[in-house]
Formats: structure tokens, sequence, C-alpha cells
């Protein structure tokens, strides 16, 4: 029994120390900065290498030769022209008509509408 009371009271304490909180304390004192380490060297830049030559261009091929041209067929004939027919008769000339005697009279024009 004793170890079941002392079993039974260790747990409680446990639990009720759940229910309990206290407040946080001060913060402490800021830690000292560690010095920084010394930088190394920068190692030297190296050469570039020359550039290679361009090849040389090709020659071109010949142009190849045209092909002759055709003889033109001959030209057909003109045909032939027509003849003219015959030219008709002009007919007579009628006679012209006495002229009227002058008149002293008034002459009266109507303007059409």
């Amino acid at each position: 029994m004793k170890y079941t009371n002392l079993i039974l009271g260790g747990l409680a304490s446990v639990a009720l120390s759940g229910c309990f909180s206290l407040p946080a304390g001060p913060a402490g004192p800021q830690g000292a900065t560690g010095e920084t380490g010394a930088t190394g060297r920068v190692g030297a830049t190296g050469y570039t290498g020359a550039a290679g030559s361009t090849g040389a261009t090709g020659y071109t091929g010949a142009t190849g030769s045209t092909g002759a041209t055709g003889t033109a067929g001959p030209s057909g004939g003109a045909g032939a022209t027509g003849d003219t027919g015959a030219t008709g008769y002009t007919g007579a000339t009628g006679a012209t008509g006495a002229k009227g005697a002058t008149g002293s009279g008034t002459i009266v024009v109507v303007p059409k509408n």
C-alpha cells in the first residue's frame, strides 16, 4: 500500500501541475558576437585562349549553257482583197422653184411654249 499511495500521489501532482502556470522570468543578456575569420585571397584569372581561324570558302560551280532557240514557222499569206462593187448613177437634180416677190408686209414670230 505504501507504494500505491506514493504512486497515486505522484500521479495527482503531475496531473495538477499542468493546471498551474507561472509567468516567464526576464530575458537574459545577449551573448557576445564571435570574431569573423580572415578572408582568403582570390586566385589569378587564367588567360583566354586564341580564337580559331575561319575555314576557306569553297568555289562556286560554273553556270550551265542555255539551250538553242527554235526557228519560227513561216507566216501565212494574206487573203485576197475582194472587188469593189460598181457605183450606181446619181439621179438628176430637180429644177429650182421661182422666187416670190419681196413684200413689205410684217412678219409675226410666234414662240413655242
